[in-house]
């Protein structure tokens, strides 16, 4: 069969579940992955075929994407801030919300040197060895809950040749962080259960749940908790930034500002919602 009509009846295929433009990325992500052929080439090449087998192995893809199986987990990997990430169940996709925390932080951060950086609920490690690549002089540590998202972590800072000291910590449970550090950065758990139905089926049925979700009545649970231990653990002038729930910026900022933080920044992401906060401990 040839690549263009085996895309033709893919495409077919998951656009019940999706839009036919996502349906078509999903497509191409794969052909490359799996024959290294660009959609410039497939152009060029139209005549290009599957084999028996490539079709079979095409049409388990086709399952799994079918059964609303995230393209990333399928093919093991995610693409962040210029890396690239072993993903599986065990932690979540890194998303693009995300990499602008990041780049916040390195635009904030790159003429300092020898900084100490905690991130906590550290998950892929797409943060800690995000800064670490691109703050070489760091000392990266970083923090989670889950064994198996330390392994995942543990692979990817490996894979990008980047040193991070890992720490199996349930943070609720933490009395401190042991020592001192210029920068605690976190993406905790923040969506609440009354905003799940804003989940898309993808993301609600494969995700890990742990990284997800808090309950309704103490949404700000994780927050509150970091920076109590941020207000013992920030190094003078020291900074915290934070991951956010879009609703909750204004809530954010009177629970910073309450705990003595100073220089608070609130900052839209790339949709415009309320996503990310930097406050400062004042001395």
């Amino acid at each position: 069969m040839t690549i263009k009509i085996y895309r033709s009846l893919f495409i077919e295929a998951l656009t019940p579940l999706y839009d036919a433009m996502e349906a078509e990325s999903f497509f191409y992500l794969i052909l490359e992955e799996k024959r290294q052929i660009k959609r410039i080439d497939l152009a060029l090449q139209p005549d290009l075929e599957f084999s028996d087998v490539e079709v079979s192995e095409w049409n388990t893809i086709l399952e799994q994407l079918q059964l609303q199986i995230p393209i990333q987990y399928i093919l093991g990997k995610s693409h962040f801030y210029g890396l690239e990430f072993a993903v599986n169940e065990n932690v979540l996709i890194p998303r693009p919300e995300t990499e602008e925390l990041v780049d916040w932080i390195v635009k904030d951060c790159e003429f300092k040197s020898n900084l100490k950086v905690l991130d906590i609920g550290t998950g892929s490690g797409c943060i800690a060895i995000s800064l670490a690549k691109n703050l070489p002089t760091a000392d990266v540590f970083a923090v989670d809950i889950s064994e198996k998202a330390l392994e995942t972590a543990k692979i990817n800072a490996a894979a990008n040749g980047v040193k991070v000291t890992f720490v199996e910590k349930n943070i609720l449970e933490a009395e401190d962080l042991m020592e001192q550090f210029d920068i605690i950065v976190s993406n905790p758990p923040y969506v609440r259960n009354i905003e799940k139905e804003e989940i898309k089926q993808n993301v609600l049925g494969h995700e890990p749940h742990l990284a997800l979700f808090v309950s309704d009545d103490d949404a700000l649970i994780f927050y509150q908790k970091i920076a109590d231990m941020a207000q013992k653990s920030l190094s003078k002038n020291g900074i915290l930034y934070f991951e956010i729930n879009q609703y909750l910026g204004n809530e954010m900022i009177q629970l910073l500002e309450d705990k003595g933080f100073e220089k608070l920044e609130l900052k839209r992401d790339i949709y415009g919602n309320d996503r990310m906060v930097k406050a400062v401990l004042g001395s």
